[in-house]
């Protein structure tokens, strides 16, 4: 898999950018600040239909306009695919194959799949579980699209469930009929019901069911990356503690990954909990409150590894990942967010040596003699005016 061509319109710096590209080693170019980043942000969005750098999409469009699209050209076992994607901050997205309109932006993922080394990855190392969370999530997407639906599911029903919390417990305060709770009166009308308690049984249902399917791909998830990640950090890191991966979940250990057997637990779980989350307004069970375990050795990463460690850790995911949907059938495309510069001339010639095989490998850096002899190929010199080939 490689991508051919990239057009963007109205996409974050660029008013329009329109680039040809080949299989092998591409690096984009020039200063801090003028736009490199941007065009690999770009692709990763074709791929995932999310930004690695921020969380809604209005800060890709330009100041300015109202909308931004994205056009790639993707070609995959000699087959080429046209991918558009409308993004329109505040509105539907839109998306279309080969010109044709699709009827949900995400029916185009997968089309495209990339792996994305940035240096907002220490975070999965260094930061909040919601960074651990979302790399797992944005891996299951990657690997099988059908889990975006799975996922919007999952946060539609929490966040439908804490509405009707959040009433019941200013209720049980004395607040009566609040302004919140009259907001909130959707999630009653939604389950058809009236009384908190009985409508709550509704959403632990749903939550249960949705979320037994998100907590058992990820347990699945995780078994298939642990030995992966283990190479790949003893390959970047020789001679440091081994590097190992445990899911930390909200629920007991012993239901496996059985759907059913999850679905139960957590509804299980949820009853436990019910009159501290009626106390508190929140959801207290779920697989929006786990974590994935970080360990060096017998320690935890996040607070014992050095810079160098915790660097090596995020690529070491990162690399897993890729082996991994290589496993699955084809190279998916490889980016290096400005992550050379990071890294000591040691871990910066692994790197280059574990990602030159790869059939597409694309490079951001600020000079060119962050990228290593090992990733020589095309050139594009990014500046404040464009983006123009390097011949």
């Amino acid at each position: 898999m490689h991508v051919a061509h990239l057009s963007l319109t109205d996409f974050r710096s660029y008013e329009t950018v329109d680039l040809g590209m080949e299989p092998g080693v591409t690096a984009f170019v020039g200063p801090n600040g003028v736009g490199k980043t941007n065009l690999v942000e770009a692709l990763g969005y074709v791929a995932t239909q999310s930004s690695h750098r921020v969380a809604n999409d209005g800060p890709l469009v330009r100041q300015g306009a109202t909308r931004a699209i994205i056009r790639s050209v993707v070609v995959r076992d000699d087959r080429r695919a046209l991918i558009e994607l409308e993004i329109n901050p505040g509105r539907a997205n839109r998306a279309r194959l080969n010109r044709s309109p699709v009827s949900r932006p995400r029916d185009v993922a997968g089309m495209l799949r990339t792996v994305l080394f940035a240096p907002e990855d220490l975070a999965m190392v260094k930061g909040d579980p919601s960074e651990r969370r979302r790399f797992l999530d944005d891996l299951l997407v990657v690997r099988a699209p059908r889990f975006a639906g799975v996922r919007a599911d999952y946060e539609r029903v929490l966040k439908q469930r804490g509405a009707l919390l959040r009433t019941a417990a200013q209720a049980r305060r004395g607040g009566g009929r609040s302004t919140r709770r009259a907001e909130n009166d959707s999630a009653f009308a939604a389950a058809g019901a009236g009384d908190p308690l009985s409508t709550l049984e509704v959403w632990d249902a749903h939550l249960a069911r949705h979320g037994a399917e998100l907590l058992a791909a990820r347990l699945e998830l995780v078994e298939a990356l642990r030995p992966l990640v283990a190479a790949s950090y003893a390959a970047l890191a020789p001679g440091s503690a081994a590097a190992c991966l445990e899911y930390r979940g909200t629920l007991p250990a012993g239901a496996g990954t059985d759907r059913a057997a999850l679905a139960e637990a957590l509804r299980a779980a949820l009853l436990e909990v019910r009159a501290a989350e009626l106390e508190r307004g929140v959801t207290l069970v779920g697989p929006h409150r786990d974590d994935l375990f970080l360990g060096l050795g017998d320690l935890p990463a996040r607070g014992y590894a050095s810079h160098g460690e915790s660097w090596s850790f995020a690529l070491a995911l990162r690399l897993a990942a890729y082996d991994l949907l290589r496993a699955d059938g084809g190279d998916p495309v490889l980016i290096l967010d400005d992550v050379f510069a990071e890294l000591d001339s040691k871990r910066r010639r692994r790197l280059a040596e574990m990602v030159a095989p790869a059939e597409q490998v694309l490079i951001t850096a600020a000079v060119p003699d962050d990228v290593p002899a090992e990733l020589v190929g095309s050139r594009f010199d990014v500046t404040e005016g464009g983006v123009s080939r390097v011949r």
